[in-house]
C-alpha cells in the first residue's frame, strides 16, 4: 500500500566508535516515533553482537524490511575502506543496503576474510571500493552501495583528502551499478546540483548519528510502498512522484562546510582560502579544505543552478536547537528537555511540528519566543557560523553569534592570537 513517510537509512549502533551506549533497537524506536520516523537503517550489521540482536529481535515483514514496536528497520552497514590505487591512498566510506539476514551473512562471511569486522561496527577493510562493490553485488544484485557523505574531506568519494574527482575513477566497472549517493550534513542538494556529472544519481540525506536522539536530523521523505524493493527502485529511478523530498541541516551548519584549523580556532571561506594560499595564518600549515571549496573546485554550473529532474530539498534545525535558543540555554538542560516534552505531548511528532503545524496551532500550545523561531526557521531567518575542520557550525535564529575575529587582510598580525577566528564568518540565509 502506498503512503507517506520519512526514512532516515544511515546511522551507527552502540558497537560503533564514539556511539552513545543507548543505541539500541527499543531506544531507536522510541525516537523514531518522538521524531515522526518510519523507517530506519540499522547500522552496522556486519558486527557480530549487533547482529544477534538484529536477528534476535527484529520481526521480518517479508518485503525486504523487517519490524520492532510498530517502526521498520532496513538491514544496512557503513564499511571504510582505505586503500592505496594508482600510488595514492583512497579513504572512501560506502553505505550497503541488504535485503535479508541470508544476504548478510554472506557479505559478513566474505568480508570477515578480509579484515577484523568484531573491533567496529563499522569495520575498516583495506578494500579497494570497486572490490567492495563487486563482492556486494556477486553476493546479491538486489544490494544498494551508496557512498556516504561523498564530500567530507577525510573518508569520502570526493573528498579532499582522500578522495576521487570522478567517481568512475573509484567504482571502475561498478559505477554502472551506483544510483544514489549521499551528501552528507555539510552540504545540501544544491551544492551537488553544480556538478553535471551527478545529475543521473539520486542523492539522499540521512542522519549518520550517534545518539538516538539526533536520528532525523537529515532524512528522506517518500511517498511509495513501505517495501525495500520499492525503495530500492525509487532510489534506482530517481521517481519525484515517490521520493517527494530531503530533509536537510543548513550544510553552514556541518563539521566541514568551511576550510580551516580547528585547533588554532582558524576559518576560512574558499575565497580566503586561496587569498592566504591554502595556510594557516596561526601555525603556518595547509588548512582542511572543506566541502564549499571542494564542490568550487569540481563545479562546473553556477551556484543557484536547478537541474530539471532535480528531488527538492528543505532545510530545518532540530527542535531542541531551536528551543535551545530560544531560551538562551545549552540544549542539553533541564529546561529545553522540559520544553521539547512538553511540544511533542501537545504536537505530535518533531517533524509535524517544524514542518506541518500552522501558526495559530504553534503560538497556542507553545511559549511565544518557541514558536517564532520555529516559523523564523521555516522562512530561513537564521545566521550560522559555518563549521569547519571537524567542528559543527552554530546556529543564531533570535541573534548574531559572538566570535572573536581575525582580519584576513592580515594573517601575520594573527600569528599570535592563538585564540582568533577569521572575521566575517556569518552567512545570512535567505535562500529556497
Amino acid at each position: 500500500m502506498k503512503k507517506k513517510f520519512i526514512a532516515d537509512l544511515h546511522i551507527h549502533s552502540k558497537y560503533s566508535r564514539a556511539t552513545s551506549p543507548h543505541m539500541d533497537l527499543p531506544n531507536l524506536s522510541k525516537w523514531a516515533k518522538i521524531k515522526g520516523i518510519d523507517l530506519l537503517g540499522t547500522g552496522d550489521f556486519t558486527h557480530h553482537l549487533w547482529l544477534d540482536h538484529l536477528k534476535s529481535t527484529l520481526e521480518p515483514v517479508d518485503n525486504g524490511l523487517f519490524k520492532y514496536n510498530d517502526v521498520h528497520f532496513m538491514l544496512t552497514v557503513e564499511i571504510s575502506s582505505i586503500y592505496s590505487k594508482n600510488g595514492r591512498c583512497y579513504r572512501i566510506h560506502n553505505l550497503i543496503f541488504a535485503p535479508s539476514f541470508k544476504t548478510v551473512d554472506k557479505i559478513n562471511k566474505t568480508l570477515s576474510k578480509i579484515g577484523n569486522l568484531h573491533s567496529d561496527g563499522r569495520p575498516i577493510l583495506g578494500l579497494d571500493a570497486a572490490k567492495l562493490a563487486r563482492i556486494v553485488f556477486d553476493i546479491d544484485p538486489n544490494c544498494m552501495l551508496v557512498p556516504a557523505h561523498i564530500w567530507t574531506p577525510w573518508f569520502s568519494l570526493f573528498g579532499s583528502k582522500s578522495g576521487f574527482d570522478v567517481l568512475e575513477d573509484c567504482f571502475e566497472d561498478q559505477a554502472k551499478n551506483i544510483y544514489a549517493l549521499e551528501t552528507g550534513l555539510s552540504s545540501d542538494p544544491a551544492m551537488n546540483w553544480r556538478l553535471s556529472a551527478l545529475d543521473k544519481y539520486t542523492l539522499i540525506s540521512n542522519s549518520d548519528c550517534h545518539s538516538p536522539q539526533k536520528i532525523g536530523r537529515e532524512a528522506n521523505v517518500f511517498n511509495c510502498e513501505l517495501s525495500y524493493f520499492e525503495i530500492m527502485d525509487v532510489l534506482k529511478t530517481k521517481d519525484k512522484k515517490r521520493f517527494l523530498n530531503t530533509i536537510e541541516f543548513f550544510p553552514e551548519e556541518g563539521k566541514y562546510h568551511f576550510d580551516g584549523h580547528r585547533n588554532c580556532k582558524v576559518r576560512f571561506s574558499p575565497q580566503q582560502t586561496k587569498k592566504n594560499k591554502g595556510l594557516c595564518p596561526v601555525c603556518g600549515k595547509s588548512v582542511t579544505v572543506g566541502v564549499t571549496n571542494r564542490v568550487e573546485v569540481l563545479a562546473d554550473r553556477p551556484e543557484g543552478f536547478v537541474p530539471e529532474n532535480s528531488i527538492p530539498f528543505k532545510n530545518f534545525i532540530p527542535l531542541d536547537e531551536i528551543i535551545s535558543d530560544a531560551l538562551e540555554v545549552g540544549k542539553t538542560s533541564k529546561r529545553v528537555i522540559k520544553a521539547y516534552d512538553d511540544a511533542i505531548s501537545k504536537l505530535g511528532t518533531e517533524f509535524d511540528i517544524l514542518m506541518h503545524k500552522k501558526e495559530k496551532e504553534l503560538f497556542s500550545a507553545l511559549p511565544e519566543k518557541i514558536a517564532e523561531g520555529i516559523l523564523k526557521v521555516r522562512r530561513n531567518e537564521c545566521v550560522i557560523n559555518p563549521g569547519f575542520d571537524g567542528q559543527y557550525g552554530t546556529v543564531s535564529i533570535f541573534g548574531k553569534p559572538k566570535k572573536a575575529r581575525v582580519d584576513p587582510e592580515k594573517p601575520k598580525k594573527a600569528i599570535n592570537k592563538k585564540s582568533a577566528e577569521v572575521a566575517d564568518n556569518e552567512k545570512q540565509l535567505s535562500f529556497f
